[in-house]
């Protein structure tokens, strides 16, 4: 029996393996026939700001309630007991994303979390055309916002595999569109009408799995993620998806093959190979170097992509408690920056 079961691990490790070295081939041969197949694109934005950093590639490390934005496999070893962690993005266009997750750990039971995620786009000034000197009319103001509501579970089957998984609440408020438009005024100088405008805000539930297998060499791990599964949903009368995606990671700290103690300092090297419904297949890889579990530098890469391509980080961490700052210069955008904080204990 046990032979057995060593020899599935072996056979999932080795797919795992050469769906990771396919998709990262891949990669490099871009093309643009996916573009602009999805809505909710919210979901796809990086949260909290020590992962950003590491361009995302979190896919096999472990981790805490974070790892519920990106692999909930990834929270199923966390340590303590309770875990809260706190973010904000500032995206481009000025939008604002605010994040929360929690977890705690129920011994043999496994970790149970929650997570949360609100997306502000700011308000914006709401017009019709009208027959006037401005040739507009205005009719207030719409804020458009989102946000995902979460809940998560974690287990270590084995000293080897975690897996885990989310059911979240995905609510998305575009503002009120106007339908209709009764103008009230002398022909040819509208001054005022009465609006008849259209709700467009949905809500649907989605899904993320992921697990994450311990090689036994070394620190090297192995993990995959699907996040955002769901049906398709309508605002008007086009249907749409959510932004779906598969990834296959590693993750190593590759101090291990100098003899270093971890207490001191480490390397971790994350690569995750990504392929989404609605852009190119991408390859991340992210570096963190920690110096005496006090104080962290972070570098990440990302392509192929348009806008950004590098993101750097730091951290710094005290006893039960972390900051972590990332930066992502965006191109042609504003630069994104993005805060978190995390306690736990």
């Amino acid at each position: 029996m046990r032979k057995s079961r060593t020899f599935s691990q072996y056979l999932i490790l080795l797919a795992m393996m050469v769906t990771l070295i396919s998709t990262l081939t891949r990669a490099q041969e871009r093309t643009d026939a996916k573009l602009a197949q999805t809505g909710m694109k919210f979901l796809n934005v990086g949260l909290n700001a020590r992962q950003a950093a590491l361009a995302d590639a979190f896919t096999a490390a472990d981790g805490n309630s974070v790892s519920m934005f990106y692999n909930p496999a990834g929270m199923a070893r966390f340590d303590g007991t309770a875990d809260l962690s706190l973010g904000s993005v500032n995206w481009i266009a000025d939008i604002k994303q605010y994040s929360m997750s929690a977890a705690v750990a129920a011994g043999d039971l496994g970790v149970f979390g929650v997570s949360f995620q609100y997306v502000d786009y700011g308000k914006i000034d709401a017009t019709i055309l009208a027959n006037n000197t401005q040739g507009f009319l205005d009719v207030g103001t719409i804020h458009p916002n989102a946000y995902s509501a979460g809940l998560g579970y974690a287990r270590a089957l084995t000293d080897k595999f975690s897996v885990g998984g989310n059911v979240k609440l995905v609510h998305q408020d575009l503002g009120a569109g106007i339908t209709q438009a009764s103008y009230i005024g002398t022909a040819g100088s509208y001054t005022d009408a009465t609006v008849v405008s259209s709700n467009n805000a949905l809500d649907v539930v989605a899904f993320d799995f992921g697990l994450i297998y311990r090689t036994g060499y070394k620190s090297l791990t192995l993990g995959m993620a699907v996040r955002n599964f769901s049906r398709e949903v309508t605002y008007q009368k086009e249907s749409f998806q959510l932004p779906l995606s598969f990834r296959l990671g590693v993750a190593m700290n590759v101090l291990d093959f100098l003899g270093f103690d971890r207490e001191k300092q480490s390397l971790l090297v994350t690569v995750d190979a990504e392929h989404p419904r609605d852009y190119p297949e991408q390859m991340k890889v992210g570096l963190e170097y920690v110096f005496m579990d006090m104080i962290s530098g972070r570098v990440g890469y990302v392509g192929p992509a348009d806008e950004h391509s590098l993101s750097y980080g730091l951290g710094v961490q005290y006893k039960l408690f972390a900051v972590d700052y990332a930066y992502t210069p965006f191109g042609i955008f504003n630069q994104v920056q993005r805060f978190s904080v995390r306690m736990w204990f």
